[in-house]
């Protein structure tokens, strides 16, 4: 079911062009130099026909919650997914949204050279400034009131959010939101997964931290459960001034 994400309206925007693509389930947020909607459409039909065509050929890959074992030769796409599954130890959908984010976000480099593309929650950028991404949190105090900011010489960078009380993606744990910032946005997606399957409360917040610690290719993780935040890693946390009025 599609659910509005009314936290859009809270991006500060710049002369740069804002677009939305919607193809089936998948709805990216796109912001770039360039009004590349049409280009970005294509890129979404090519990489969901990728997957799409596998499920078809291996239903199993779309409902297992364990790593997938690619046994015949797969697009780049599902072998990404598989990776990073691998490495977060769950299913290959638990990178789906990250997985088609950084694809879309590499092919409209082509075409620009900054792009931000964002996934329900799973950023991919890469930008000339520093940005800061705002983490909402569902009912917690600490949502939308803190940040990450991430310095371009990083770039690109990904950051991907999961939550089990907030939206429909599959989280075994309850967690108002755990971030997770890498290279790889597929990876990322799957990270933050499994982090958060992990986290019934707010005293599994260290553990579970401490668990992602061990994951390769991981820069950094936010991890806020009620009022509670646990944060490891090379990334800077900012406050965010809320608008008045």
């Amino acid at each position: 079911m599609y659910q509005h994400r009314t936290y859009r309206n809270l991006i500060q925007k710049d002369n740069h062009s804002f677009f939305k693509v919607v193809v089936k389930e998948t709805d990216l947020y796109v912001h770039a130099p360039k009004h590349l909607v049409n280009i970005a459409r294509e890129l979404i039909l090519q990489y969901r026909g990728y997957i799409e065509s596998y499920i078809n050929r291996y239903p199993e890959f779309a409902k297992t919650l364990t790593p997938w074992h690619i046994t015949t030769p797969a697009p780049i796409i599902i072998q990404n997914m598989t990776a990073a599954g691998e490495n977060a130890g769950v299913g290959p959908m638990a990178a789906v949204a990250g997985a088609i984010a950084e694809h879309v976000g590499f092919g409209l480099l082509s075409h620009t050279n900054e792009v931000v593309v964002e996934n329900g929650g799973d950023i991919f950028l890469k930008t000339d400034t520093p940005v800061t991404i705002g983490i909402f949190a569902g009912k917690s105090r600490l949502s939308l009131k803190i940040g990450l900011r991430l310095a371009f010489g990083n770039m690109p960078v990904s950051v991907c959010t999961s939550s089990g009380t907030v939206g429909h993606s599959l989280s075994l744990g309850k967690a108002d939101a755990v971030c997770v910032v890498s290279a790889s946005c597929a990876f990322a997606d799957a990270a933050a997964t499994s982090i958060g399957n992990r986290i019934k409360s707010e005293a599994d917040i260290r553990k579970a931290i401490d668990f992602g610690k061990k994951m390769r290719d991981i820069m950094g993780i936010v991890v806020i459960t009620g009022d509670k935040i646990g944060v490891w890693g090379e990334i800077e946390i900012v406050p965010i001034k809320g608008k008045k009025g």
